[in-house]
């Protein structure tokens, strides 16, 4: 049995004032690239998976431009470890067990609801940020094939730089992706091709 979201009335709230504070104080800033027009549908974040930070940086994001209720997957095993976050949005996922479809009939009823969004990792494990190639496995092809009304799809790319800062800044490069009869091969190489412009813009950033 998978582990279920809840949004508890006071870790939520706090979760939302925690983040921000914690990257205004880690992050030299945060920058936005790209443009998102809300549709007033379900959204569905599809972000790389580099650190520790990323819920942190998408929950800013949410707030800041989203305006959804956020959810997010995370593996069984550290959710129950940090069991804290299922007040905050998180819910379960176990790659090896029975529930994994439990898993993805639940992400796609809350993908139901144009309240919701629904952030997911697709590489399933934490991966530089240097990393060449972005490889998805296939549990988002069935989630969104389940889906039963219209979901945005917005496409996130992190990478950050030092500069001659002492503290890193974050850069959130934005994308939204349109399909009508979804191709997973499709979907993953726009991300990938989205992911290889996002690089090439951020080393001419550096140039500048």
């Amino acid at each position: 049995m998978i582990l279920k979201a809840k949004h508890h009335s006071l870790v939520y709230p706090f979760f939302k004032i925690y983040a921000l504070r914690k990257i205004k104080k880690h992050f030299h800033d945060c920058t936005v690239i790209g443009n998102f027009e809300d549709k007033k549908t379900p959204l569905l974040v599809v972000a790389n998976h580099l650190s520790w930070w990323d819920g942190f940086w998408i929950m800013q994001l949410n707030l800041k431009l989203l305006k959804r209720k956020f959810h997010f997957m995370m593996l069984e095993e550290q959710l129950r470890k940090y069991w804290f976050f299922t007040f905050t949005g998180g819910f379960s996922i176990n790659k090896k067990g029975k529930s994994m479809l439990e898993t993805i009939d639940y992400t796609a009823q809350l993908l139901n609801d144009s309240g919701n969004m629904v952030l997911l990792f697709p590489q399933g494990e934490i991966q530089s940020m240097h990393q060449q190639e972005i490889s998805f496995e296939k549990g988002i092809e069935h989630i969104i094939r389940k889906t039963n009304k219209p979901i945005q799809v917005l496409f996130v790319v992190h990478l950050c730089d030092y500069f001659s800062n002492k503290k890193p800044s974050l850069f959130q490069y934005i994308s939204s992706y349109a399909y009508s009869n979804f191709s997973f091969t499709e979907f993953q190489h726009s991300y990938r091709q989205f992911y290889t412009q996002c690089i090439n813009e951020q080393i001419r950033r550096n140039k500048a």
